[in-house]
């Protein structure tokens, strides 16, 4: 999955409007709360090849961090 991919995917996750980049902060997304962790959670959770744990996730200060978290290996 591409930055840009990922960005994309995650754009429509949160059902968000505002223009994400791998910098973008999460505490500054306002649809990102627990209801978007879990969202998250479950929709990359399923393409990952890696596991997703909630812990890493909620540890993520960045979308770039997040990016991170379901990188194929």
């Amino acid at each position: 999955m591409t930055t840009k991919e990922f960005i994309e995917k995650l754009t429509d996750i949160l059902d968000c409007e505002e223009e994400l980049t791998m910098e973008t902060e999460l505490s500054e997304i306002e649809e990102w709360d627990s209801l978007g962790v879990i969202s998250f959670l479950a929709e990359m959770g399923r393409v990952s090849l890696t596991p997703v744990k909630a812990v890493d996730v909620k540890a993520a200060k960045t979308v770039g961090e997040l990016f991170a978290l379901i990188q194929f290996k």
